[in-house]
């Protein structure tokens, strides 16, 4: 059995491993009508894998696809175009699109979202002290609403405090002896009514 890992690595892997592999056959054809042939059919292929609606809006398309098939043969394939070939001296480019770096709130309590990390850092700037104990027990309420989107069992306050004194660094700290928060059972209720 081939695996992708020990294959070679596509050129525009858009196209998929067969285009790559029918423009390594037309490199080997010797004829050059049968070749010139063969790079019809694969330029019709690969305009058949793009929605037409795209097709359209692209200009200078059909150029690109044949610049693409001369990038994917490594400019090795010898025939008859409708449009220059391009130039083998300066290559090219393939403008691909750059990795997405996730933001680092993302990685622990994704289910509180950005907006409760601000909502956090607007609360601890706040100077009246009843207002902000009255955010501290709001921000709390909400990401307990949020925790039972993301999670469907029922939590403690306990846990919803200690990720509050986590994500605020630990200027946040709510006790359990005070006000407790919203009841489970009374936020799923009211999701329920939401939903119908």
């Amino acid at each position: 059995m081939e695996y992708n890992t020990n294959r070679l690595k596509l050129v525009i892997p858009e196209y998929g491993r067969n285009i790559h592999k029918m423009i390594d056959y037309a490199i080997q054809i010797k004829n050059r009508k049968k070749r010139n042939r063969c790079a019809w059919g694969i330029i019709k292929l690969m305009t058949s894998s793009i929605h037409p609606k795209f097709q359209k809006s692209i200009p200078y398309f059909q150029h690109k696809l044949w610049n693409q098939l001369f990038i994917m043969s490594k400019y090795q394939l010898d025939i008859d175009t409708p449009f220059p070939k391009p130039n083998t001296k300066e290559p090219y480019r393939i403008s691909f699109c750059r990795k997405v770096v996730y933001p680092k709130y993302l990685t622990n309590f994704r289910y509180y979202g950005k907006i409760i990390r601000n909502m956090i850092d607007a609360a601890i700037r706040c100077k009246d002290t009843q207002k902000k104990e009255g955010l501290f027990y709001a921000i709390a309420n909400t990401m307990k609403k949020n925790y039972l989107r993301w999670n469907k069992n029922m939590v403690e306050d306990d846990v919803i405090f200690n990720d509050l004194k986590e994500l605020s660094k630990g200027k946040i700290c709510l006790m359990k002896n005070t006000d407790p928060l919203l009841q489970c059972s009374h936020i799923m209720r009211y999701r329920k009514k939401e939903k119908y």
